[in-house]
């Protein structure tokens, strides 16, 4: 009797390993995606507190070796370390208001040590109370799960619109052109190239976005130019760890904030790769995004956590593998080793990663309608939640100073629309919903 041999189909396409060219090509789309929101925290950081050109490019470096590192970490996985998810990590916004306390508190030449100091027991309580906040899971039903995802998309939009308009009120004719162009290029390479190349639509939008802008004399080659070929940050270069109790009890609520978006961003990985997120994985996620911090800090970079754009690409290029991720973690552990190479990404004009930005970030809200359309909207309480908690999400996203006169522990959490919108939904689910609806899993 013969026997035929049957094709080994079951691996999950998050732990299918693609053909190397597919990894570089899809670890440096990832870059592009997340690049500006890397640097973004350490460029504002480095000038509140008065580095000169030099070390400033060395505390951008650092930042981006830092976050290739978690990302690989957390792609990865070193025994309960690592959510083995494709998930990028880096230097989270979190982080910029309570910095900005500690400089105006401590002064320029004494806050660096300070933050590192809070931000090293903050790492640590992050790692001790991630088993803890796993469990948290069972409150989040795909009601609550829809909601916050869709606030994520939401609230990542005006990054892409203020990318276009140069942080300015309005954008110039030049930079709308920019921005139209490269999202019409996004478009067309992801509906009619065939295969592999509609995955990396985004990557050859920009390309070509670039390309059209360079001869304009929007491309901007002196980073490119000034960056060092060489440079790495040796541990605590800016400042050994300090310890004040008000600056740690500042960094210990930025850690709640970090484990909740991070939450927020397993569950909506896991909804969009077709492998829910459960508590095991979400709690060695969070111990990753702790140990993540505590090395960042320890080489001069600041605290860690998921990147909501890049779940968004996941969403848009239906590349699932954690090895594209992992791709994109050591390009970046590269670029933080040799800054030159990170002046090449860095010549892709803000109004093009602002036309690219808008289908992305735009992907993320569509993968919470998707799965706010699981939840049984046959029940008007379940239709007010979402309302309340979009209402509530939104408000700092179209007034960001809508708080400003509330304490700044408060605003760490009201500041952030995810973060409050997810605290709404999750309140008010407990009061008027329900916890026993399931989402789906749904396939590749």
């Amino acid at each position: 009797m013969t026997t035929t041999a049957t094709p080994v189909t079951d691996i999950h396409p998050v732990d299918r390993k693609p053909p190397a060219l597919q990894l570089v090509v899809g670890g440096v789309q990832h870059v592009a995606a997340m690049y500006a929101g890397v640097v973004a925290p350490p460029l504002i950081i480095g000038s509140a507190v008065g580095l000169s050109g030099g070390q400033l490019s060395l505390l951008i470096s650092a930042s981006l070796f830092t976050a290739g590192l978690a990302t690989l970490l957390q792609t990865l996985g070193v025994w309960r370390f690592g959510a083995r998810l494709p998930l990028v990590n880096g230097v989270t916004f979190a982080n910029v208001a309570p910095v900005m306390a500690i400089v105006q508190q401590h002064g320029p030449r004494n806050a660096l040590g300070v933050v590192y100091g809070a931000t090293l027991v903050g790492a640590a309580l992050m790692v001790l109370a991630a088993p803890f906040f796993s469990r948290l899971t069972r409150f989040f039903p795909p009601l609550v799960t829809g909601t916050v995802i869709t606030l994520i998309g939401v609230s990542l939009l005006p990054v892409a619109v203020n990318w276009i308009s140069g942080q300015q009120d309005s954008a110039e004719p030049h930079g709308i052109l920019l921005a139209a162009i490269t999202l019409l290029a996004v478009l067309a390479f992801n509906r009619f190239l065939p295969g592999f190349w509609s995955r990396i639509a985004l990557l050859l939008g920009l390309v070509v976005g670039t390309l059209i802008a360079w001869p304009l004399g929007e491309v901007d080659t002196s980073t490119f130019r000034e960056a060092p070929a060489f440079g790495v940050a040796s541990p605590f270069h800016f400042g050994s760890p300090a310890f004040d109790i008000a600056a740690i009890i500042s960094m210990a609520i930025v850690m709640i904030v970090i484990m909740a978006e991070s939450t927020a961003d397993m569950l909506a990985l896991g909804e969009v790769v077709g492998r829910p997120t459960g508590q095991r994985t979400l709690a060695d996620g969070l111990r990753a995004d702790g140990v993540a911090t505590a090395v960042s800090t320890v080489f001069g970079g600041f605290a860690c956590t998921a990147f909501a754009q890049n779940v968004g690409l996941v969403a848009l290029t239906r590349v699932f593998s954690r090895y594209v991720v992992a791709a994109c973690g050591a390009i970046l552990v590269l670029l933080g080793l040799f800054p030159v190479a990170g002046g090449v990404v860095a010549l892709v004009p803000q109004p093009v990663l602002g036309g690219a930005g808008l289908v992305l970030f735009g992907s993320v809200a569509v993968s919470g309608i998707r799965t706010l359309a699981t939840a049984a909207f046959d029940r008007p309480a379940n239709v007010t939640i979402v309302a309340a908690a979009l209402g509530v999400g939104i408000i700092p996203i179209a007034a960001p100073e809508f708080y400003a006169h509330f304490p700044s522990a408060v605003r760490t959490v009201l500041d952030s629309g995810i973060s409050a919108g997810c605290v709404v939904a999750v309140v008010l689910n407990l009061i008027f919903g329900t916890r026993r609806e399931r989402t789906p899993a749904t396939g590749s």
